[in-house]
């Protein structure tokens, strides 16, 4: 008897943005018959995304492919323990283990790596700086797609920076991931790293940390590879 893939998706947006990125992504899962759910994080700490992605993820009428961008990333290493998720999908992402935050993560960076333009919080928040955002979060989109998204910045808090994973689902359950070769906001070394220490099924395509707006294909596809290989 043929095996039928999953075909529940709930995709996880990072920092600074909203789940808005994910459009791509969204229309080609759902032409090729998946359901696609988006979660829209508080991102104002570790908890609260995981409680928001924990919603989204009760409402699915079956096995789930759990998606995270950024620090979507450990938002889904922490809500992925849920039931009904069968796999979790890494799109140049942190994948934290236990105790880890992105905080830790990014505390010792390489020497010559990029350094994220972060400016200093404000009233327990963070942004990305408004004139390198398009440099460091999203040179391969156009400049006014890369000025709209800046403009759209969403607040990230510092208990989402420091939020610690207590129980990593990567360790008990299949993972994917896709590194951006040209990523400036985590080094494309630092995610095959995590993704090998994650024991990830690992691909990589050209394309700066908003991959998942500019190369929306190869993130569709990764999943879609995702929901076969965890096939009921």
């Amino acid at each position: 008897m043929s095996r039928q893939p999953v075909k529940n998706v709930v995709l996880v947006h990072g920092g600074f943005v909203d789940g808005s990125g994910w459009q791509g992504v969204h229309r080609l899962l759902t032409d090729d018959g998946f359901r696609v759910s988006v979660v829209q994080n508080p991102t104002r700490s570790l908890e609260g995304d995981v409680e928001a992605t924990g919603q989204i993820l009760d409402e699915q009428d079956g096995p789930t492919i759990l998606v995270g961008h950024s620090y979507g990333g450990v938002v889904i290493t922490e809500a992925g323990n849920h039931d009904g998720v069968a796999a979790l999908v890494y799109i140049a992402a942190f994948a934290p283990d236990k105790g880890e935050s992105v905080s830790t993560l990014i505390a010792d960076p390489e020497p010559g790596a990029p350094v994220p333009p972060i400016l200093p919080p404000v009233n327990g928040v963070l942004f990305l700086d408004r004139e390198k955002f398009h440099a460091f979060f999203a040179a391969d989109l156009s400049p006014a797609e890369a000025e709209f998204m800046s403009d759209a910045q969403v607040p990230w808090g510092l208990d989402a920076l420091g939020g610690t994973v207590t129980e990593p689902a990567w360790q008990h359950k299949p993972s994917w991931y896709l590194v951006a070769t040209d990523d400036r906001m985590i080094p494309p070394a630092a995610q095959r790293a995590m993704a090998q220490r994650a024991g990830s099924t690992v691909t990589g395509t050209d394309g700066s940390h908003a991959v998942y707006v500019s190369q929306p294909g190869a993130v569709a596809d990764l999943i879609k590879q995702a929901a076969a290989g965890v096939a009921e």
